[in-house]
């Protein structure tokens, strides 16, 4: 569902039995509720009456589903079409989010009277207020000479990529991104400082020039994205920060001198409304971290590994290919290394870093957009978590890649074990032939453990009419110094 609605904008339906499809169902829910995923959840339940004495499956769904989801409600009879409108209009404004609706088996069946299309409630658009807050806002921006903007997830489920990006050229702005917000301005651009969120390597080159910013512009940016080293990295009373967002934010994870909540493209143009553009950065700082970033994540001279693997694919998919990537050590130093020239081109759980996210997103892209290529990348654990969704790929005839990093490893947290001085446990486990399975399942399934291999299985993977699974074999310990 979520994989659709970054390629239509349109809001999912998810439909999930009572009882156990209800709870198997929380991850998906919790991870659209802090991704910004507007979904509706429809559950079956009992009704009112038996459920006083029938208790096989039967557990309370909507004291469940409002710890996740924006709203619960037990539709009812004769108000159906208001439920459905209430719901639609709280998972689609403000902040997007999954709305869980409860119908009693009673109810499912039931002719209802049919009254008015329904449709959501929009909102106005609604610019900051013009007040002494966004007066001083303007003023600290005309006189800025070293600006940021960081940009987060909100940028891209409102839709404000073109306005983020006109603003910052016009200003001059050097534009770091979190995970999610990748392309909302092209990685090309000169102003991009690439994405930022997981990765400590990067951190140490891009958080000193947070360090020495005069001031900073938060658009669209939550830090639920974000590492811990990212809490309290500037001091609003030293450096103005400036923070547009959908609604007002309770995390504490940073101070703002200015918040804004409303629409971020308004938002953008009320800030720069009558200000000139004045040189930035005379010291050249921002050029230097892009470098620096650039060396970090340089991968050329890799002969085989990770990050060639990654290097490899990237190059062989078109500039509009769709990427997927499932939580993991791999899904760090992709998301550092992976180029993004438009928004909605790197999906991935950047709020709850669900495992086995890869491979449903990646469907759901492939079917709202068939004739674009995507590609899944999974962690061998993550992959093994749901194996099932490749008879999904067969069944609806999707030509889907599936690259999974094989190393018989979670190798994430056996770095973390091994960096706290602790002894590996529980991070190790057998190897699947992973290209047998995809094989069995009615697929391509091709093992690569060298550049020439990749380039080559990647060619016949985007040239195939079934999905493809190419197990990279990479040594344990790969990602050791990469991210």
């Amino acid at each position: 569902a979520e994989g659709v609605y970054h390629l239509d904008n349109a809001p999912g339906i998810l439909v999930a039995t009572l009882g156990p499809g209800v709870a198997n169902a929380v991850n998906v829910v919790a991870n659209a509720l802090q991704d910004r995923v507007p979904l509706i959840f429809l559950t079956g339940c009992v009704d009112p009456r038996d459920s006083v004495e029938y208790t096989h499956q039967v557990f309370d769904h909507v004291a469940l589903m409002k710890t996740v989801t924006k709203a619960s409600f037990t539709l009812v009879d004769g108000a159906v079409e208001t439920v459905i409108e209430k719901a639609l209009s709280l998972a689609t404004q403000g902040q997007p989010g999954p709305v869980h609706i409860d119908v009693p088996i009673s109810l499912a069946a039931k002719k209802q009277a049919g009254r008015r299309p329904v449709r959501p409630q929009g909102i106005a658009k609604m610019a900051p207020a013009p007040g002494p807050a966004l007066t001083a806002a303007r003023a600290a921006l005309a006189a800025a000479e070293r600006p940021l903007i960081l940009a987060g997830l909100e940028i891209v489920s409102q839709k404000a990529d073109a306005a983020l990006a006109e603003f910052a050229r016009r200003f001059g702005i050097p534009v770091a991104t979190t995970y999610k917000a990748k392309g909302v301005l092209p990685e090309s651009d000169e102003l991009a400082l690439g994405g930022a969120g997981l990765s400590p390597l990067a951190d140490k080159a891009i958080l000193p020039l947070f360090e020495q910013a005069d001031f900073i512009l938060l658009a669209g940016y939550d830090p639920i994205e974000m590492r811990h080293g990212w809490k309290h990295v500037w001091n609003p009373e030293e450096t103005t920060v400036v923070e547009l967002v959908a609604t007002a934010d309770l995390h504490g994870m940073h101070h703002a001198t200015h918040s804004f909540a409303g629409d971020i493209a308004a938002g953008l143009a009320a800030l720069g409304q009558a200000i000139e553009a004045r040189p930035v950065w005379s010291n050249g700082a921002p050029d230097a971290v892009r470098q620096s970033l650039r060396r970090s994540f340089a991968a050329d001279d890799q002969a085989w590994g990770p990050a060639a693997a990654i290097q490899e694919v990237r190059r062989a998919l078109p500039e509009d290919g769709i990427a997927t990537v499932d939580s993991g050590a791999h899904r760090i130093l992709l998301s550092q290394l992976w180029t993004c020239e438009q928004p909605h081109t790197l999906l991935q759980s950047t709020g709850l870093c669900t495992m086995g996210c890869a491979l449903p997103l990646a469907v759901g892209a492939k079917l709202a957009a068939p004739q674009r290529a995507v590609v899944a990348f999974s962690g061998d654990a993550g992959l093994e978590m749901i194996l099932g969704e490749l008879a999904t790929l067969r069944d609806l005839a999707l030509p889907v890649v599936v690259v999974v990093f094989v190393d018989a490893s979670l190798a994430l947290i056996e770095l973390k074990q091994r960096g706290s001085g602790r002894p590996s446990l529980g991070v190790d486990f057998g190897r699947t032939d992973f290209a047998a399975v995809a094989r069995a399942l009615g697929g391509k399934g091709i093992d690569v453990a060298s550049r020439d291999e990749m380039s080559a299985a990647m060619q016949q993977a985007l040239e195939a009419d079934s999905f493809t699974l190419i197990a990279a074999h990479i040594e344990a310990g790969a990602y050791d110094g990469t991210f």
